[in-house]
């Protein structure tokens, strides 16, 4: 069976997206690859489909390499759906399963198998992988998540490390690293660490003109949230990322109490129940996972139609990897984030405190600038995001930036006035002072610790009266990540000049940013449609067709009840509209359906029809 026929008859779909189809051919053929192909683009297609062309050609097993147990119980899952013998090996296991799981493997039952690294690099494990290396069973290895071998990616994680192995064990075995962000530094050490040097690489965009991108300042971060979601995503799946435990369980409750279906999520909460909110979140339609990043790796639900961020994360990386779990359907979604002072803050003092090398903070530092050069941008976010990445792009005319313009205002002067003021703040000897402190006495408010320290005598009062609190701020804020200013986490947060400070201070170098706004949060994009009026029906449906649309959305959660999977994986949405915009007749009509495979044809025809009216 060609690779074309396993897409059409297994997996239901016509035709391949963007580079998959050159993917599938070279791995197929025996190739190594590493794809770089953004969340929701079809990356599990690119190792699935060649696994079973290699296995039917007599090649044997391949092994999937993911460090996500949720991601493995969902794409077997969906893997048995559509007819393909697939297992996972992890904890979730009992002893006895797992060796039932082990004696198929060695029998050569399993088409694909997923296994965590830890588990792979195991001496067990590699015994038997010498095993079918040994009969010629051994077909392809799929490394996914294959940025957590790099230092320099947003998760790193060390048991990747040992995954060379697979190159020095197993020689002429091909294999396949998948990833979903990597900036060129990232991608070389992937290359590196896992020895494919020779593998071909398959860049795709990182394009996803179906997100909206839109970063505002902090006030009220947890009132701009609520605004948020109660204007644009009313009902809607969403995440929100925080970056304390305790900020998650307060969020989760304010939200609950303000009506909207949220839950927790973190790594302090039981197991139980932690799995018992996913499970909510992936079954259930509507809910809001309020989380920190232990949260969402591997999880393929499409129809979370926004993703919040009240934390600025690390780096471009991370916040790209974290907004892509929105619209994986393709259909419109929101990436919405807040942030503020304290949240570089936070983040450079965590690279500085870091056991780290100086080279590697240093690399984190410029990451972490980045990333707030694409907050402060007033430019297009998305001509940003894509330039970090290598490629290139137009105005996307989508994000805020693009329909609401900032103004601009050259903060070089504030910048230069706040910088003199530390220095004679210093001078007076006092260690004690942040940011507040140093705003109010630039700006000549005589607070009791000013008096009490007699700063309101400093020569720098009141020099910069004609700048906002919001103003400062935001210099202040890009000072820190210039580097022109360090905060002593030691010293109560205290401000401190820097060898950088002096190029400022000498107007070498300027300091442009947008204008802060306090009613930010209460303007509305010059294109007035509401995303969530947009994507409740992934297609224009007439008032027939809603009734087979929502008769088809009941039926998939009952089966996907029964069967202890998400309802996505039984039919997408996309799937079920399809479905009921044809209004098929006989089973004639639903060949050739998106996304209705022959497993899935045998499985269901005579359900789909029943629920859409046929006797």
């Amino acid at each position: 069976m060609s690779h074309q026929q396993i897409l059409r008859d297994v997996f239901g779909y016509d035709q391949y997206r963007g580079p998959q189809q050159s993917i599938v051919e070279h791995v197929v053929q025996g190739g190594d690859a590493l794809v770089l192909m953004p969340t929701g683009g079809g990356k599990s297609l690119c190792y699935q489909i060649p696994a079973i062309a290699r296995q039917r050609a007599g090649q044997g097993v391949t092994i999937v390499i993911s460090p996500l147990i949720a991601l493995m119980h969902d794409q077997v899952g969906a893997l048995h759906e559509a007819g393909v013998k697939a297992a996972f090996l992890n904890s979730t296991l009992s002893g006895e399963e797992a060796y039932l799981v082990e004696q198929r493997f060695l029998r050569g039952e399993i088409t694909l198998l997923y296994a965590a690294p830890e588990r792979v690099t195991t001496p067990r494990f590699l015994a038997q992988l010498d095993s079918l290396y040994d009969q010629g069973q051994l077909s392809l290895f799929a490394i996914d998540e294959a940025h957590c071998v790099s230092q320099w990616g947003h998760d790193f994680r060390p048991e990747y490390r040992a995954l060379c192995v697979l190159h020095e064990r197993f020689a002429g075995v091909p294999r396949i690293a998948l990833t979903a962000t990597a900036d060129e530094l990232t991608r070389a050490d992937i290359l590196e660490r896992l020895q494919l040097q020779e593998a071909r690489a398959f860049v795709s965009s990182f394009d996803r003109p179906n997100i909206r991108y839109t970063i505002v300042e902090k006030r009220d971060s947890t009132l701009q949230l609520l605004r948020f979601i109660e204007r644009e995503h009313d009902g809607d799946a969403g995440v929100v990322y925080c970056q304390s435990r305790r900020k998650v369980e307060d969020i989760a409750k304010t939200l609950s109490n303000a009506g909207v279906n949220a839950l927790p999520y973190h790594a302090g909460l039981d197991t139980k129940l932690r799995q018992r909110h996913q499970d909510r979140f992936l079954r259930e339609e509507g809910v809001v996972m309020v989380a920190t990043i232990a949260f969402g790796m591997g999880i393929d639900k499409p129809d979370v139609r926004f993703v919040a961020h009240l934390d600025m994360p690390k780096n471009i990386e991370g916040y790209y990897q974290e907004t892509g779990r929105a619209g994986r359907d393709g259909l419109p979604a929101n990436a919405w984030m807040c942030y503020g002072l304290q949240d570089v803050v936070n983040q450079r003092r965590m690279i500085d405190e870091s056991p780290a090398g100086e080279e590697f903070k240093q690399v984190m530092r410029g990451k972490l600038d980045a990333l707030l050069g694409l907050a402060e941008a007033t430019d297009c976010r998305r001509v940003r995001l894509l330039s970090y990445f290598g490629q290139s792009g137009e105005p996307c005319g989508n994000c805020d930036n693009c329909l609401l313009p900032p103004a601009i205002w050259d903060g070089t002067d504030a910048a230069r006035k706040l910088l003199s003021t530390i220095y004679r703040i210093s001078q007076t000897g006092d260690t004690s002072f942040g940011a507040g402190h140093l705003m109010d006495i630039v700006r000549g408010k005589a607070t009791e610790k000013v008096t009490q320290h007699g700063h309101q005598t400093l020569s720098t009062f009141g020099i910069g009266s004609n700048f906002t609190e919001l103003q400062l701020r935001g210099v202040l804020r890009q000072l820190i990540a210039m580097g022109a200013v360090e905060v002593d986490v030691q010293a109560f947060n205290t401000l401190r000049l820097t060898e950088s400070s002096r190029a400022v201070l000498r107007g070498e170098v300027s300091v442009r940013l947008r204008e802060s706004a306090s009613n930010a949060a209460d303007k509305k994009p010059k294109r007035a449609a509401r995303l969530g009026a947009l994507v409740k029906a992934p297609v224009s449906l007439d008032s027939d067709a809603l009734l087979r649309y929502s008769a088809l959305k009941a039926w998939r959660a009952e089966v996907a009840r029964e069967h202890n999977l998400p309802a996505y994986v039984i039919f997408h949405d996309a799937t079920l509209a399809t479905i009921a915009q044809k209004a098929p007749q006989s089973l004639d009509d639903l060949q050739g359906i998106s996304g209705m495979g022959a497993k899935k044809l045998e499985a269901y025809a005579q359900e789909v029809l029943r629920v859409v009216g046929v006797n």
